[in-house]
This record gives C-alpha cells, sequence and structure tokens, in this order.
C-alpha cells in the first residue's frame, strides 16, 4: 500500500477533530493510494493485497454525467444504475420509442445503442504534485494572488501528463487545498447501451420512497464501452458473486463521491445553513413545481421533462436532508466544540498562535464575501438564471473561443488543454434539443431571477423591453445552435466568428458574460482562495496536535468505503437489512398498486408464470460510507465478486455530508441476485446473464 508521507499526515488529525472525535467504525471515502489497512485488519482481520487493490481500482468506472460504474466482463461491459444510464436514455429516446420509460435490450450487439456524448474514465494513476503546485507560491503572495498561481501551476501539470500519457489528465485539489494529486483516465467515448429495464421498476415507489428504506427498485443499466469500433478489452473486471451476501458481511464500495463538507469550519458550515442551501432549495422548490406543470401539458411534453424533474426532485430531497443536518443542534454543538478546543489549544502556544491562529478568521471573513455575492453568483455563474442547453451551448462557444487565445495555465479551468476533449464531446452532441421545453425553462429561470435579484439593471438589458416568456421564446426560437455544424463552424472560428453571429442565444450569453467573469473572479480570488490557503493552514495546526491518517472530503474522484450488510432497529422496530422481490408486489399491493407503485407488465407476467423466486433478495442496505456520485458504484466482498450495486442511501445518510454517523445512516444497494433473476426470468436476457457469470 502507497502510503502518504509524514508531511502529509498533518491533514489527517484535520478531519478526525473537525468531526469531534476519531474515525468511527466504517467511515471513509478513502482514496487508493491510502487505504485503511490497518483499520481492516484490526476490525474485520482482512488484509487487501496490492493486487487486489489494483484489480478492484482499474475495474471502477466513472460517468462523465455524474455517477459510477464498473467493468463486469472481459468484453467491455459496464454496470450501473437505471438512473446513472437516464440521461442517455433519454437522449436516444423519441417521441415514438421511450427507452427511459419502457426499457432497452440489445439481442446483439449490433443493436446497442450508442450514446451521444457519454464519456466513461478509469482512474490509471495517482500522483502526489503537492510541491509542485505550492512551489507555483511565494511568499510575498496574498491569498488571491497565490490561488492565481496554483492554478496555473495545475495546468502546466496536466498539460505536460496530456501530453506525456495521452491520458485525461486532472490535478484534484484534496483536503481543501492541503494535498494535491495528479489523477490520470483511460477515457472511453463510444459508448453503448446493452440494457435499461423499465423506469416504473428501476425508480419503484417514485418520489415518496426515495431515501428511505425499505425499497424495492431493480435500478441498474448496462452499457458496453468500445475501442476501435469493438467492444474493449479492459485487463480488469468484476466476476459475479455466485452466493451474493448475507447479514454482517463486510462489503466495500468503489466508486466516485461527489461532494462533502465535512472538513469546514463552523463559520463555513454556518453560511451553507442560513445562506446558501435557502437560495438553493428555492431554485430547486421553483424549478419542481415549473417541470410539473410543462409536463401536464401533454404525453411528450411529459417525456421530455421526465429525466430533469427526476434530478431536480432528488436533489429537492438531498438538499432538504442535508440542510437538516444542519439545523441539527446537536451534530453543530459537536462540531463546535471541536473547533473550540483546537483554537484553545493553538492559542496557548505563541508559535502556532502566530502561524495558526488567524485561519478560522480569515476563512468566516470569506463567508461574509460569498454572501455579499451569493445572489448574483448563483444566477450569473451558476446559472440559476438560464436554465437552458442552449445557453449552456452558447456561453461555452463564447468562452471557449475567449480562453483559447491566452496561455493554457491563464485560462478558467474548463477551457485548459487537458478538459478541451471532454467539452467537446458534450458541446457538440448530437443529444435533441426540444425548443418548447427550452423555451418554457429559459422563461421560468429568467422569472426566477427577476424575483431574486428585482433590483439588477442587467435583467433589463438581457430582456429589452420584453417579458420573460417573450424574450426565452423568441431567443430560442431564433438560435441555431441545435445544430451542430452551426456550432461547430463557431467553435472554429474563435472570438471573430462569436463577434460576428447574429445567433440570439450567443448574444445573450455575451450580454451576461462580463459580469458572470466578473463575480467568478471574486468569488475564486476571495473566497475560494482564502478558503484554499486557510484550511492547509489549519491542517499542519492540526497535525502539531496529534498526527494520524484519514482520508479528504470526496471530490468525485474513486474512493473505497467499506461497511457490513446490517439491518436498523428504529423505536424498537427490527428493519431488515433485505428486501425481497416478492416484497415488491406486496408493497405495490399496499400502495393499491397506483404509480409510482405500479410494477411492470413484464414483472406480473413472470410472477405469473411462477418463473422466479418470491424470496430472491432484491434490496440490501450497508454501512458503507457512501455519498451523492456513489449511484452506479459496485459492491463487493472479500473476494472482489459483486454482490451489489449503490444506487441511494436512506434519510439518514443525508447528514453524511456534514458527518459520518452509522447509527441509522445506511447505503442502499440492488441485490446481484435479484439482477441475475431479473435477467434471466423477466427480460429473457440469458445471453447478457451468461456474459456476467462468465459462461
Amino acid at each position: 500500500m502507497i502510503r502518504l508521507r509524514d508531511r502529509m499526515l498533518a491533514l489527517a488529525v484535520l478531519f478526525a477533530l473537525a468531526r469531534g472525535g476519531l474515525v468511527q467504525a466504517d467511515e471513509g471515502m478513502w482514496t487508493f493510494d491510502n487505504l485503511p489497512a490497518a483499520q481492516l485488519k484490526a476490525q474485520y482481520g482482512f488484509e487487501p493485497t496490492k493486487e487486489w487493490i489494483e484489480h478492484l481500482r482499474s475495474s471502477a468506472v466513472r460517468f462523465n454525467s455524474g455517477g459510477s460504474g464498473s467493468f463486469v466482463s472481459a468484453d467491455g461491459l459496464v454496470m450501473t444504475n437505471h438512473h446513472v444510464g437516464a440521461d442517455t436514455l433519454q437522449k436516444i429516446s423519441t417521441k415514438d420509442k421511450d427507452y427511459y420509460k419502457e426499457g432497452f435490450l440489445a439481442k446483439s450487439h449490433a443493436e446497442e445503442a450508442k450514446a451521444p456524448d457519454l464519456e466513461l474514465n478509469v482512474l490509471v494513476s495517482i500522483e502526489d504534485v503537492t510541491d509542485r503546485v505550492l512551489a507555483a507560491v511565494t511568499k510575498d503572495m496574498d491569498d488571491a494572488k497565490a490561488a492565481v498561481a496554483k492554478r496555473g501551476a495545475m495546468a502546466k501539470i496536466e498539460k505536460e501528463s496530456l501530453d506525456k500519457t495521452g491520458n485525461r489528465s486532472d490535478v484534484v485539489t484534496l483536503y481543501q487545498g492541503g494535498r494535491y494529486s495528479l489523477y490520470t483516465y483511460k477515457k472511453y467515448t463510444d459508448v453503448r447501451l446493452v440494457f435499461a429495464p423499465e423506469f416504473d421498476i428501476a425508480f419503484f415507489g417514485g418520489d415518496p420512497d426515495n431515501f428511505e428504506y425499505p425499497r424495492y427498485d431493480l435500478d441498474v443499466c448496462f452499457f458496453r464501452a468500445y475501442e476501435n469500433g469493438k467492444p474493449a478489452k479492459p485487463t480488469h473486471f468484476l466476476k459475479w458473486s455466485p452466493e451474493g451476501s448475507k447479514e454482517g458481511d463486510l462489503t466495500f464500495v468503489a466508486g466516485h463521491p461527489g461532494r462533502t463538507s465535512r472538513l469546514f469550519t463552523m463559520a463555513h458550515l454556518e453560511y451553507l445553513r442560513d445562506k446558501s442551501f435557502p437560495l438553493l432549495l428555492d431554485m430547486l422548490h421553483s424549478r419542481e413545481a415549473h417541470l410539473l406543470e410543462f409536463s401536464k401539458r401533454g404525453h411528450e411534453e411529459a417525456r421530455q421533462a421526465k429525466e430533469d424533474l427526476f434530478s431536480i426532485q432528488n436533489s429537492r430531497k438531498a438538499r432538504i436532508g442535508g440542510h437538516k443536518g444542519l439545523k441539527d443542534d446537536a451534530l453543530m454543538a459537536r462540531k463546535r466544540a471541536a473547533e473550540t478546543e483546537l483554537r484553545a489549544k493553538i492559542k496557548s502556544d505563541d508559535a502556532k498562535h502566530a502561524a495558526f491562529g488567524a485561519a478560522w478568521d480569515k476563512i468566516a471573513e470569506a463567508q461574509k464575501v460569498a454572501d455579499s455575492i451569493r445572489v448574483p453568483y448563483a444566477t450569473l455563474e451558476a446559472g440559476y438564471a438560464f436554465d437552458s442547453n442552449l445557453f449552456s451551448i452558447a456561453r461555452n462557444l463564447v468562452r471557449l473561443a475567449e480562453e483559447k487565445t491566452k496561455p493554457n495555465a491563464d485560462r478558467l479551468r474548463e477551457y485548459r488543454d487537458s478538459a478541451l476533449e471532454s467539452l467537446e464531446l458534450d458541446l457538440f452532441s448530437t443529444a435533441p434539443i426540444y425548443p418548447e421545453f427550452e423555451a418554457a425553462k429559459l422563461a421560468h429561470s429568467l422569472k426566477f431571477w427577476q424575483k431574486v435579484s428585482p433590483d439588477d439593471q442587467l435583467i433589463a438589458k438581457v430582456l429589452e423591453g420584453r417579458t420573460p416568456e417573450e424574450a426565452a421564446k423568441a431567443i430560442v426560437a431564433s438560435s441555431k445552435l441545435g445544430d451542430v455544424a452551426v456550432r461547430k463552424a463557431l467553435a472554429e472560428g474563435g472570438t471573430a466568428a462569436i463577434k460576428a453571429s447574429h445567433d440570439p442565444m450567443i448574444k445573450l450569453a455575451l450580454v451576461v458574460d462580463k459580469e458572470a467573469r466578473e463575480i467568478r473572479k471574486i468569488r475564486e480570488d476571495n473566497v475560494d482562495g482564502v478558503q484554499s490557503a486557510q484550511y492547509a493552514l489549519i491542517a499542519k495546526a492540526l497535525f502539531s496536535e496529534k498526527g494520524d491518517s484519514t482520508y479528504p472530503d470526496a471530490t468525485f474522484t474513486l474512493r473505497l468505503a467499506f461497511g457490513q450488510v446490517k439491518g436498523l432497529l428504529i423505536d424498537s422496530k427490527i428493519i431488515p437489512a433485505y428486501t425481497t422481490m416478492g416484497g415488491a408486489f406486496e408493497h405495490a399491493d399496499k400502495h393499491h398498486n397506483e404509480p409510482p407503485y405500479k410494477l411492470p407488465q413484464s414483472w406480473h407476467d413472470a410472477k405469473a408464470k411462477r418463473a422466479f423466486r418470491l424470496d430472491t433478495p432484491l434490496n440490501f442496505i450497508s454501512t458503507a460510507d457512501i455519498i451523492g456520485g456513489n449511484s452506479g458504484s459496485p459492491v463487493v466482498n472479500r473476494e472482489n465478486e459483486v454482490v451489489g450495486l449503490i444506487f441511494d442511501g436512506n434519510i439518514d445518510s443525508l447528514v453524511l455530508d456534514f458527518a459520518y454517523d452509522d447509527r441509522l445512516a445506511r447505503a442502499v444497494s440492488v441485490d446481484s441476485r435479484a439482477i441475475l433473476t431479473s435477467l434471466k426470468t423477466i427480460y429473457n436476457a440469458q445471453a447478457l446473464a451468461d456474459e456476467l457469470t462468465g459462461k
């Protein structure tokens, strides 16, 4: 196992003390170059070998659409969730064929449907480049200048790696700026859909059951990665467990958790609780209501809006849960006590106080800056005001043209050389764009902008005397950016083509870009830059108190989590670890077989034929430490065999953004036995089942 150098141990205690204690039993989203070998041996008597680690790491897959997956056959078969694959399902569906709703099965390689813009990443290597990044910072630099210098160094390292390896190369900020690692990935951009079940079983129980348990979902989807027009031949892929799992088993999750905030200071958490989350939730509630109204216009409108609606509802429920955690007095008191204790120790030592004492106050000041630009940053830069695929395309074209005129090190991060191939895959996607839906979304988001920024003069420049509905309809109707050839011509033409363009969506992007960039610059210099520098100092302060090894906050990079298959005890009621396929029918009956508790006809037909055992495990829960982004992660046993597929957490897991707690928090998985059984007995997909089992 690759260990961090002593200097990096300074970062470790940061997490232990920030949580108000040492790492708990099954806590951790561990980087693959710093796995908790001693903890696993002491706790479970398990020692992962170098080969075990490499095999799991190399089998894991990241979806650029936001999610995880894994290679599960020698022919490039990739397993993930239906809701991770939903973006592709939506894009390849048509008015006449709704694969998102009805499901999909390719009987042969020739029938596999190509995803228009899906990129899969497989981690090849991790390299500590902290020294190189920090070497760009000189003593005379303030936090803002230091942040610019570090971004430039990161871009240089990424470009060198790209030129040398040809692999996707990302310098990842870990420990909130305490460490920097170069992650290189093998990319697959020819990805084809193989299988998806019906939406009604993939998301059985709908929004009411989301983040709840018991669950009864077959949230699975299979893709295939191709190279040179043929199925990829990965060196590593996961084998299927013939027995599955049982209560008490140790399991492992290899996936890409998106973001956690467990390191944050009290001032930072209070800003999220009191300022950032309320604005975000306001936007999510507003968009959800609008999408529900749009869906009522007709079947086709509902189909077009379905994936956006699912995403918004999922985010809304997750953020409500996280916000509830931030308002939990006990959790916040624990955080506050740990922070107060550490600051008191530092204050008692003059040298430490001089070196580290101001860090918390500077982070607190940064939150004041964040609050002062909170609304314009959210609306202009984060896109709350411009909910439109066409606007996203226009902004990328406008910024791409300008950024490519600059040295690589001076560009916005998303336009650095090492990121361009991935950006262009999305920019030139052939996925359908629906004008009526685009106009409706844009109009609604413009009205939201008016609501939260009633005095913003930029709104008047955008609307030009029109209502949001009139402006959105006119802009979308006259835009030609739905044509990929037009996008490519603008990208190739650079700044001259952008300036000469009469496309109203390009003009809209140009009108707001100056102010959006200015707000972003303030944020990067006076919030992000300050936090990066000051959190690194807090890490050093903590190391001066106690050194240990732990994991960084989630960054949508590959992590290993572990935990036991374990049920729940709530109010003296035992919640078993497993649900069954038969239980799904009972759950449907309990809710009168009405949507979202209506099982697909395929399940009723198979049950009538007694094609499968009703006691076949369908879902199960474990204590593994997961968060959003882990969706689609494989769950493996000690032998590195697939026993499940992560698809959710329960409602008590939503606080894991800020602190781990395994008393009630659980990771929810699809059982491998249900996946195999359903393929064989419900979907007539014996060939796919044989491929999974190596037959």
